[in-house]
């Protein structure tokens, strides 16, 4: 009896431990850009803050910052926030990200759709455009098909002129573009309510989510009724 109740709290043990290690996710971002960004994570109603958004992430790949993600159900979005100044952690004001037009990284981690530890991400250009975001899954445990989503190109560069959004050194800035403007140029982004990629997406149990700011390339090749998407020059 003694040798059964030994094997019974090792069994739990080890699917404890291994829960664990499958709920063990988290959030990285990571900015190519060459200008600092100050990324905003927000969660969705009814879900934990999971970053103070007081961060400063230097440009040229200096700015890196990771967040952990809690161990259940988890829904939120990431905004890329440029030209902040003034106030305590110079965030009283921002050319970008506090309001449209503004990239946004959708993400879900942990989701109880079937049983499974799934994870689901997109990067949504509806609200318009200010950054380029790429978010792409790492060290997977449960497999499945887990791309990487998003945009690579500055379409800030050729945004219509009546569609620019200038910041105070004449640059721009922001684009509020159109949907056809942006399909165009970064189709694994999401550009109106009821668009999605054209790439299958059901990736189980990552270990991270990657958000890069300013992913220098996205090289899509093609196969029948697949398109596999490569991060190049992480």
């Amino acid at each position: 009896m003694a040798k059964q109740l030994a094997l019974v709290l090792l069994v739990a043990v080890v699917a404890a431990a291994a829960t664990s290690v499958a709920a063990a996710t988290k959030l990285t971002l990571h900015n190519l850009c060459p200008y600092p960004v100050w990324p905003l994570v927000t969660p969705n109603t009814g879900f934990p803050s999971i970053s103070g958004n007081t961060a400063r992430l230097d440009g040229g790949g200096r700015g890196l910052v990771s967040y952990d993600f809690p161990a259940s159900f988890w829904a939120g979005r990431v905004v890329a926030r440029t030209g902040c100044g003034g106030g305590g952690g110079g965030l009283a004001r921002c050319e970008t990200g506090n309001a449209p037009p503004a990239t946004v990284v959708q993400l879900v981690v942990h989701s109880p759709e079937g049983a499974q530890d799934l994870a689901a991400y997109s990067v949504s250009l509806v609200d318009g455009f200010n950054v380029p975001a790429v978010v792409s899954p790492q060290a997977i445990a449960g497999g499945g098909q887990c791309p990487a989503l998003g945009c690579a190109a500055d379409l800030n560069a050729g945004c219509p002129r009546s569609q620019r959004v200038v910041g105070a050194g004449g640059a721009v800035v922001a684009c509020r573009g159109t949907a056809d403007y942006f399909k165009a140029r970064c189709p694994l982004t999401r550009t109106t309510g009821s668009d999605v990629e054209p790439v299958p997406q059901h990736c189980l149990a990552p270990g991270e989510l990657k958000v890069v700011f300013c992913q220098p390339s996205m090289v899509a090749a093609a196969v029948p009724e697949l398109i596999r998407t490569v991060v190049a020059n992480i």
